[in-house]
């Protein structure tokens, strides 16, 4: 069976626009450009968190890798990234019993529990500076309607056996002197620098021998056992597998019936005294409309985003950068009042999401021996590392039930549930 897929140039130097503050002491690793074809196990096409994730398993089980970009590595979707590695999902448990029901849900959130797990085991065994520091996540209740919808959150995860504990007023006012009507507090989080960890992942590749190629990959050919990536520079490179990891950018494709973009806004302050900082620095994530969600940094930076909205044309996003920022800092200062607010880095991007707010893991329909590996959603980083390791097992002829679940033509919740308000927007920054 033979089958093509042209992956014409798309606006990934638009998807993000602004200045992070990830990666400034990490060494960069050196791309090259491609001077002759050649042939490997597995090509991955992107070179951000997934595709180093993904480079780093696939080298780890003795696949020869080629990890191909046309960009800087780790600087496009990634950089945006707020990198709050938590498994806890922008579709609420309740929401995804609704939509699949108890048991297919609860098995969701604990194998995105199991990928914060992994993934921080993963950091440690190797010991990738990165700034990595395990948190609580503090799930905010917006006003008392959904503190109340909160309560029945946390019973409805105690059934699945995941952990975290219901905070009424006033113990969240006395333990974080959060003026909220309740709250969930739930360990097995995470935080840490984005770009750190992707620079690391690849050298880890690297070190198996995996090839670094600067090139846009501009079609593929997919017939018998093997896939052939076309390159700007005309050279070809022949693969078993492709894995498509290019981030919020699905250049080629016809878009899955569960996807749509959306933008977000991203702050982070000038640094704070720690002693002003909340219990625990725990993640704080609120569930208003839209979105806020707040991490610490290790130079003690306070990093705070949301204001999602449908915008999609970067001009127009771009525009709306300072009035955007003014609004996060205006919600963060009535958040937590000791907050200094002054700002040196402001960024925003247009994301993926999915209505279900799953990824989109497994083969691409139609076109054999390309994979996707699409970790969309607020947990972009955790489903990178679920991306993973669920490609790898396919590689290596595993099967689960389960990968149905993030499946890019699986049947989802009806796309009504966006304008019916019970899919939360995005928060594709987290």
């Amino acid at each position: 069976m033979a089958s093509d897929l042209d992956l014409a140039e798309s606006d990934h130097d638009q998807m993000v626009s602004g200045r992070s503050l990830w990666g400034k002491s990490g060494i960069r690793p050196e791309w090259r450009p491609i001077d002759q074809s050649f042939s490997t196990d597995v090509a991955v096409i992107g070179g951000g968190i997934t595709g180093a994730l993904v480079a780093e398993h696939l080298t780890a089980r003795g696949f020869s890798v080629a990890l191909i970009d046309r960009e800087e590595p780790g600087f496009g979707s990634t950089a945006a990234s707020t990198a709050m590695l938590q498994w806890e999902i922008d579709s609420t448990l309740t929401e995804l019993e609704d939509y699949y029901g108890f048991e297919r849900a609860a098995g969701i959130y604990r194998r995105s529990g199991a990928a914060v797990a992994g993934l921080s085991k993963l950091i440690a065994a190797n010991g990738i500076a990165c700034s990595f520091r395990p948190r609580n996540t503090l799930y905010l209740a917006d006003g008392r309607e959904g503190a109340r919808d909160l309560l029945e959150e946390r019973q409805l995860r105690r059934r699945a056996g995941l952990p975290g504990v219901y905070l009424e007023h006033p113990d969240l006012f006395t333990q974080f002197e959060l003026d909220r009507d309740g709250a969930i507090y739930s360990p097995g989080s995470a935080e840490c620098d984005p770009l750190l960890l992707t620079w690391a992942l690849i050298e880890m590749a690297v070190r198996r021998r995996a090839r670094l190629v600067n090139a846009s990959v501009t079609a593929l050919h997919s017939e018998g056992d093997r896939v052939t990536a076309e390159t700007d520079g005309g050279h070809v490179i022949e693969a078993r597998r492709v894995v498509l990891a290019t981030g919020y950018s699905m250049p080629g494709l016809d878009m899955p019936k569960l996807h749509r973009s959306s933008s977000s806004w991203a702050l982070a302050t000038v640094p704070q005294d720690p002693a002003n900082f909340w219990r625990d620095r725990a993640l704080i994530w609120e569930d208003s409309h839209p979105y806020l969600y707040m991490r610490t940094t290790a130079d003690n930076r306070i990093v705070a985003g949301g204001e999602d909205d449908d915008t999609t044309d970067a001009e127009i996003r771009d525009r709306k950068l300072p009035a955007k920022t003014m609004a996060i800092q205006e919600k963060m200062k009535r958040l937590w009042p000791k907050a200094d607010t002054r700002v040196e880095h402001a960024w925003c991007g247009t994301f993926g999401e999915t209505v279900d707010g799953l990824p989109l893991i497994g083969p691409v329909p139609e076109t054999p021996h390309v994979f996707a590996a699409y970790g969309y959603g607020g947990n972009g980083i955790t489903f990178s590392y679920l991306a993973a390791q669920m490609i790898g097992a396919m590689l290596a002829g595993m099967q689960r039930d389960w990968f149905e679940d993030f499946a890019l033509d699986r049947d989802g919740p009806g796309l009504r549930r966006f304008g019916e308000g019970l899919v939360r927007a995005g928060n594709e920054l987290r």
